[in-house]
């Protein structure tokens, strides 16, 4: 039964192309932004993980930044300490050359004194944006931020990296070096001993701090790059099914479109019905 009223053709074709359209143009969205569910109606579940994970990697950039002052503030701390070694050894040196007689005990002590300036200026400078682990201001250490863990149930903390300050301003008090006499020398000798290992051992704590700590600011980047792959993975759209499917599309668009052209005209033949 033919109909002016009802194009059921029509309506098929009709829907077919607004089928075709919606694809296209959902195609057309994931070619331009690179993304297959790029809002929450996309893919709501997915979605939802993503901006999780991103979440998660913002803090990380974060936790990044903090382990990278951390570092540098021990890195710091730990080259004045070496360097402080270094230079008791050399006062060991003058100490040992003042046990002798035949020496000039005075220029052994004006170029002890030096040295014990130099370590007491070095102490003092070792500081990274006003944080001293060598003095007795920043004798309570630091605290780095290393990481923020998610258990299952979503609930985020975050864990740290305690650094302890190794106080050479009292633990290293150089005021029992005194090479003014053979005798005294004798004696500085047992102490200098004394003063380089402190040193030695705060050198060792601090080196072990900051191996730590560039460990972990390592791991973490590792971390934020595989959160970024799995990110990816889940929203990111495959460009080359994408541009496969958007030209299949657009040639589908074009015979809905003929399609419905052509059932749009089927009531016309009606009219040779009434033709004499």
């Amino acid at each position: 039964m033919s109909s002016i009223l009802t194009n059921n053709s029509a309506m098929v074709a009709l829907q077919t192309l607004q089928s075709v359209n919606s694809n296209l143009a959902k195609t057309q969205d994931m070619i331009s932004t690179g993304k297959a569910v790029a809002t929450a109606k996309d893919n709501s579940a997915i979605f939802a993980i993503s901006k999780v994970m991103e979440s998660d990697v913002s803090g990380f950039k974060a936790v990044s930044d903090a382990l990278s002052l951390g570092e540098s503030t021990v890195a710091v701390a730990s080259a004045g300490a070496e360097q402080i070694t270094n230079l008791l050894n050399e006062i060991k040196e003058k100490v040992v050359a003042a046990t002798g007689e035949n020496v000039d005990h005075a220029k052994i002590q004006n170029d002890v004194d030096e040295l014990v300036n130099q370590v007491t200026s070095i102490i003092g400078a070792s500081q990274f944006n006003g944080a001293n682990l060598l003095n007795a201001a920043g004798n309570a250490g630091i605290t780095v931020l290393s990481s923020l863990d998610r258990d299952a149930t979503g609930t985020v903390t975050a864990s740290n990296i305690t650094v302890a300050s190794v106080d050479f301003e009292t633990n290293l008090d150089l005021s029992n070096i005194d090479v003014s006499t053979s005798a005294a020398a004798d004696t500085s000798l047992a102490a200098i001993e004394v003063h380089i290992q402190t040193a030695v051992d705060g050198a060792a704590a601090l080196g072990a701090s900051a191996k730590r700590i560039s460990d972990q600011n390592e791991f973490v980047s590792k971390v934020t790059d595989a959160m970024k792959s799995g990110i990816g993975a889940l929203v990111d759209a495959d460009l080359e099914e994408a541009s496969a499917r958007l030209q299949a599309l657009q040639v589908q668009q074009q015979l809905a479109t003929q399609s419905l052209s052509i059932a749009n005209q089927a009531p016309q033949a009606i009219l040779s019905l009434f033709r004499n």
